[in-house]
């Protein structure tokens, strides 16, 4: 189909800026030679502005003017949100493209790159009208776009907060687990199809936790992305009471009880995939405070390659998870990754002539030809009765999802010493730290000298963005801190934000590992009933243990992450 818009012949960007008097000839020569030294990797505009000579909207401004279309910056409301739902949702993303409007038959479109035809024709052709472009810089489109979900009922969460009424609420208890079905929903209250967004948009956005908090005038909805507790948006408090309440009904909790903390559980279908959420809520001063942990069965499937380790850790770990016996543990604070390390474990050592068995509380996952039981306090089956039933089950390998108290130590320990090899996480800030642990709860030294194998500490550090990554020079500080790893390097990595991380630099995140394995010497120490600091020093002196933080200044030294994120997750 023709388009109402022609591109003429580029206009150089650097000429146009120049002529607004927004940067001088010797600021384009300088980032000329910038962009030569770098390997023509990066455009012009882009080096401009990492420069600091002009804005990301002075560029996009120039550059409308290069190819003669107007320049658009945009908000929510220039936005039909019907016209959204013509185009495909990832077709938008992947190319920051955002339908605006539609008058008299011909689409308005704001597009990122107007110099690309073919992506232009193409847009035309899916929306089987003619198509005029407009110039928006791709933070500004990508901002909007994730105000929208790309279904049979596109909505603005804006339009929503404003619909919300009294009479809504009523319809609370209609409920919808497939949270991706927005057809079926057109006529649902806005309180559900707020709830649903919620939920839709932080498993797309990768988020391990929604918080939902209210104060005296907003509730905020916060997302936990990568370690990270980011701002997602803030209802007027009149919704925080149906929120909570439409929570509560999908997880099967009291809606009538406000005084008290509840858990429950919600099983959700997202693109035909299911998804799990843990929902906890906790009262405060002004109303119920709301956290949901998500559990994406997908990401399950991991194996120990792709989790970060070094070749040498990892042999050394794999030579330890093969033994027949031995008591391995898994350290780390909440959400540093314990069980994934321990699923990819199991799944790595499960054979058809092994009984692999897990015991835990909840079930996280569920993993192909592993035997997984479920520990229910509630009704007295605790984690050391279903351990001991378990031994009478003839198993081969056993993991037991935390070790907590002194009854359920001693049983995998005693588990341990018997021809079984037990894996089990605990919470400590270092490997060697779980040695007192156990002492502390409640294990005679020599039982613990004996048993624990291998005691592996984790953290997980952010990665730099992949597509916004770019190689600067150390400071004095980066430097000083590589060589205490031992590290000389001359570039670093570092992520200068785009739409794909959110403009953190960062985007997903890895495993930075500390991993003790007891020598005989070490044991004897840890039976002489040595102190932790002696033991440490022990440790260290005879390298049975690579510590969290040279580990994460290797990773600084491969370009997978900064020094400043290897300090906020790993240092002491």
């Amino acid at each position: 189909m023709a388009s109402t818009t022609e591109t003429s012949t580029k206009r150089p960007v650097g000429a146009i800026l120049v002529e607004k008097g927004l940067v001088t000839e010797e600021q384009i020569e300088q980032a000329v030679a910038e962009q030569a030294a770098r390997g023509h990797r990066h455009l012009l505009g882009e080096l401009l502005i990492e420069l600091g000579f002009v804005t990301g909207d002075q560029v996009m401004e120039a550059l409308a003017d290069a190819y003669n279309v107007p320049y658009a910056k945009l908000s929510p409301r220039l936005v039909d949100p019907k016209i959204v739902d013509l185009l495909d949702r990832e077709f938008l993303e992947k190319h920051s493209v955002l339908p605006l409007f539609k008058v008299r038959g011909t689409m308005t479109v704001a597009m990122s790159e107007p110099s690309n035809v073919f992506l232009f024709e193409e847009i035309s052709r899916l929306a089987d009208c003619p198509v005029q472009v407009v110039a928006a810089s791709a933070t500004d489109i990508q901002a909007i776009l994730g105000q929208y979900i790309n279904a049979a009922n596109v909505f603005v969460i804006d339009d929503i907060i404003e619909d919300v009424t009294a009479d809504t609420f009523e319809l609370l208890a209609e409920k919808s687990d497939d949270i991706t079905n927005l057809e079926g929903m057109a006529g649902d209250s806005p309180v559900i199809k707020l709830v649903n967004y919620l939920v839709y948009s932080a498993v797309k956005e990768g988020a391990s936790d929604i918080h939902i908090e209210p104060d005296e005038n907003r509730l905020r909805v916060r997302h936990r992305i990568d370690g990270v507790l980011y701002q997602k948006m803030t209802p007027p408090s009149q919704m925080m009471a149906p929120v909570v309440s439409r929570i509560k009904i999908m997880a099967g909790m009291d809606i009538a009880e406000r005084r008290l903390p509840q858990d429950g559980g919600i099983h959700v279908l997202m693109e035909g995939r299911p998804i799990d959420l843990r929902v906890s809520t906790l009262p405060n001063l002004f109303g119920e405070k709301v956290v949901i942990r998500i559990i994406d069965n997908t990401k399950a499937l991991i194996n120990l390659e792709t989790l970060g380790f070094s070749i040498d850790m990892l042999k050394r770990f794999r030579t330890h998870l093969i033994k027949p016996h031995g008591l391995i543990l898994v350290t780390g604070p909440t959400g540093s990754g314990k069980s994934t390390t321990l699923y990819a474990a199991l799944s790595e050592i499960n054979a058809p002539e092994r009984n692999v068995c897990t015991v835990e509380d909840p079930v996280e996952y569920n993993l192909r030809d592993i035997n997984q039981f479920q520990a229910n306090d509630k009704i007295g089956l605790t984690f050391p009765i279903v351990l001991r039933s378990l031994l009478r089950q003839d198993p081969d390998v056993i993991m037991v999802g935390e070790i907590r108290d002194n009854d359920t130590a001693r049983t995998a320990v005693q588990a341990a010493l018997t021809g079984h090899m037990v894996l089990s996480t605990l919470h400590t800030n270092d490997a060697i730290s779980a040695v007192t642990r156990l002492q502390n709860i409640g294990v005679e030294t020599f039982l613990v000298s004996a048993s624990v194998e291998a005691v592996l500490a984790q953290r997980l550090v952010r990665k730099v963005c992949s597509n916004c990554k770019t190689e600067v020079e150390p400071s004095v500080a980066v430097r000083a801190a590589l060589r205490k790893a031992k590290i000389e390097t001359e570039k670093v990595a570092h992520g200068e934000g785009c739409p794909k991380c959110h403009g953190t630099g960062f985007s997903g995140r890895i495993g930075a590992y500390e991993l003790f394995t007891p020598t005989d010497e070490i044991r004897q120490a840890i039976s002489d009933g040595m102190t932790l600091q002696d033991l440490r020093q022990l440790a260290l002196k005879t390298k049975a243990v690579t510590t969290l933080f040279d580990d994460g200044m290797q990773k600084v030294s491969s370009g997978l992450t900064t020094v400043e994120e290897v300090f906020r997750v790993c240092s002491n």
